[in-house]
């Protein structure tokens, strides 16, 4: 069975006194994506720095391609095989083509070969017609993008980010990360990379990790972590805004009656009749109908409210509807003007079955 590519163990950091990371155990299989999703503070980018091996974690091990790096182990070999990209550009006060070159001269690639390497990168990034610009002068959109062809260009087995878009603005943010994916579609690079950001993770990662506190709370495909959070914490950080206390008290096939206050709801895939759960829904998810005016439905739970309040998006408006308990609904601008929906109108929210997800109290 050919080993991940990397694999930690073990592995706890201590930093003034304190325990920032505690991580039993993380593989990361050859040629994935893994996005590790966390809020500031939480040890994703300390986590991105021992798996990097530039820092030496307080205990625990590190393997790389099965091999367990321990002390005394020379870890330069094992760095040239990889790249890393911080959030802010580290740049020389050359040109952006002598930027990119550096990763391949201090590996010994020079002449044509170089400059071919470089020219393709430069072009696949958009930055072909900026070569000669000194780096000084570029925009930070425009760094980042030096510091992705700079990273890709020594053709690293592994390439760590740590939050490469966050200071960047929306549209620029937007663009980056679309030809960032697009350039690694071409490529067998194994990408290991941090962010808060939850669009930015649903648009790159193959799995995702979600740190809270030090630690890694769920590991999981991305649809996985998305639709079916391990807990209340994970599922307040992935914007799953309804959180629902709730009992099951029946079942009806692959069906479980979810009592929630004093209505009933249906959600496939229960845990069984008993017991107290969290019914989980994502805002998205959840439907909006003036009472008068909802017809037939495929949800199977439809509940009766009253608006309290809207919150203005631009595109969308979140809606917190009154059902006996506050259920948040994301409907875009249109819709909203179309049903008149203001405080105190009265709506019809429904939900799917498959839609919601249940987790054990």
């Amino acid at each position: 069975m050919t080993p991940p590519l990397l694999e930690a163990a073990g592995i706890t950091v201590t930093l003034g006194g304190k325990q920032v990371l505690d991580v039993p155990s993380l593989a990361v299989e050859r040629g994935e994506t893994l996005v590790i999703l966390g809020p500031n503070g939480s040890g994703k980018s300390t986590l991105l720095t021992v798996l990097a091996l530039l820092l030496r974690p307080t205990t625990g091990t590190i393997a790389y391609d099965g091999e367990t790096l321990g002390d005394g182990v020379n870890l330069l070999p094992y760095r040239r095989r990889m790249a890393m990209v911080f959030q802010d550009p580290l740049l020389l006060s050359t040109s952006v083509f002598q930027n990119v070159a550096l990763g391949l001269r201090l590996r010994g690639v020079k002449g044509q070969e170089a400059r071919d390497t470089v020219s393709l990168w430069l072009e696949r990034f958009g930055i072909g017609r900026l070569a000669g610009r000194s780096a000084r002068t570029l925009s930070g959109g425009e760094a980042q993008r030096v510091s992705l062809a700079r990273a890709f260009a020594v053709g690293p087995e592994v390439l760590f980010l740590d939050e490469p878009f966050a200071s960047l603005d929306m549209p620029t943010r937007y663009a980056l990360t679309r030809d960032f994916k697009a350039a690694l579609a071409g490529s067998q690079t194994t990408v290991v990379m941090v962010t808060h950001e939850r669009d930015e993770a649903l648009a790159l990662a193959g799995r995702v990790g979600v740190m809270l506190n030090g630690k890694l709370a769920q590991v999981d495909r991305t649809e996985v972590v998305f639709r079916s959070p391990a807990s209340e914490e994970v599922a307040g950080f992935i914007g799953v805004e309804n959180v629902l206390p709730g009992r099951i008290v029946g079942r009806e096939g692959d069906l479980a009656q979810v009592q929630v206050s004093d209505r009933v709801l249906e959600v496939v895939n229960g845990h069984g009749a008993g017991g107290p759960v969290l019914l989980c829904v994502r805002p998205e998810d959840v439907t909006l109908a003036a009472t008068e005016a909802a017809g037939p439905s495929s949800a199977r739970s439809r509940l009766r409210g009253c608006v309290s309040r809207i919150d203005d998006r631009g595109s969308q408006w979140r809606v917190v509807v009154d059902c006996g308990f506050p259920l948040v609904a994301l409907v875009t601008r249109q819709s909203g003007q179309e049903m008149e929906l203001g405080p105190g109108a009265e709506v019809t929210a429904s939900f799917k079955a498959s839609a919601a997800h249940l987790i054990p109290r």
